[in-house]
């Protein structure tokens, strides 16, 4: 853990209101700064409030930030991939991306449980460290159909905790 981490750096947290409840996400910008830029950015820009978590499997991942809420959208900025041995365990938030290591915009998933088989194959950029509880409520999507979520769970707002005084 680095050291503003510890501190509870606010410029490195976002907090994020959902329906049960905030989790608090710790942003690691010592493993992907630019990622973590990205993300604040969007979020003082309110990108992310009233988005969906569209694809959500439960076990693995729920996943959101997409404007179009079918998993085929972004913000139309692609981030360079910043891989790192850091692992996919429960409470992990890691950039979604097509198949273009390099393709990741502003989609992201936080992980449910342990899915050690996308270790360095996604750019992991910050971990919730409060309200996993919460997350654990989303709605879940259809197995059948890769997650898909029928009238889906929203992120009712994102904001860095610097900015939330």
């Amino acid at each position: 853990m680095n050291d503003a981490a510890e501190a509870g750096d606010p410029e490195n947290t976002l907090l994020m209101e959902l329906k049960d409840g905030t989790a608090v996400i710790e942003m690691r910008p010592d493993l992907a700064p630019k990622h973590v830029a990205r993300i604040k950015e969007l979020a003082r820009e309110k990108f992310y409030d009233g988005l969906t978590f569209h694809r959500v499997i439960g076990g693995f991942m729920a996943q959101g930030g997409d404007p179009k809420g079918n998993g085929t959208g972004g913000s139309g900025q692609n981030i360079p991939a910043e891989f790192s041995d850091e692992p996919h365990v429960r409470g992990i938030v890691s950039m979604a991306r097509a198949q273009d290591p390099n393709s990741a915009d502003s989609q992201f998933f936080i992980v449910l449980a342990a899915s050690r088989f996308l270790d360095g194959q996604y750019t992991v950029w910050g971990k919730v460290v409060e309200g996993m509880e919460f997350v654990g409520k989303i709605k879940r999507g259809d197995k059948a159909r890769n997650g898909s979520v029928d009238d889906p769970d929203k992120i009712i707002s994102l904001r860095v905790a610097a900015d939330a005084k």
